[in-house]
């Protein structure tokens, strides 16, 4: 069912409802010894503002960036730090030579629809045949799908069947980095 799908999105309508099943799926990982690359957003609440402060937790070393930055009273504007978005896609994209065996982002977002944010990282994580885990909000999905082509799973935000997609690509994973290890 999910052998040719090495990309598979959770795809949502509003508000944070994927992350819950995110998280418990990546602690599921973690305990099974599973080696991930990627980041999850997390978010606290600004005392003095209306949004809350975004973070990105890094999966490998449970590191947290900041991405948002403050644009003062009254603003309106976009309040993502696309140095910070950069700077995290640098360093998910080295992460990625280790070789590990998914590579999970909590966003498909309005970066990665204009061809920026994570969006090269997804690229890479595919041409070294590592799986990606992504959610996707009900607006961005035509650049998804654009994107993507026939290569996603649809899988909805349900530990089980994340755990099912995964399971049927690791074999093709690692036999893949195992190739390409010895031809080093």
């Amino acid at each position: 069912m999910y052998d040719a799908k090495p990309l598979a999105a959770i795809r949502y309508g509003h508000g944070p409802e994927v992350d819950p099943a995110l998280d418990a799926f990546i602690e599921q990982l973690q305990s099974l010894g599973v080696t991930m690359a990627g980041c999850v957003q997390r978010r606290t609440p600004d005392g003095g503002s209306c949004c809350p402060i975004s973070h990105l937790e890094d999966l490998a070393s449970g590191s947290h960036t900041r991405i948002t930055q403050p644009l003062g009273p009254g603003s309106t504007g976009c309040r993502l730090d696309p140095g910070a978005l950069a700077n995290a896609a640098e360093d998910l994209s080295r992460q990625l030579e280790k070789q590990p065996d998914v590579l999970i982002l909590s966003r498909f977002g309005r970066g990665e629809a204009e061809g920026r944010g994570f969006r090269p990282v997804i690229e890479r994580a595919v041409e070294l045949g590592i799986p990606v885990l992504t959610a996707v909000k009900k607006r961005y999905e035509p650049e998804w799908e654009d994107f993507s082509a026939d290569m996603a799973a649809d899988l909805p935000a349900d530990v089980e069947r994340l755990m099912n997609w995964l399971l049927s690509q690791l074999p093709n994973h690692r036999q893949n980095s195992s190739t390409e290890q010895a031809t080093r």
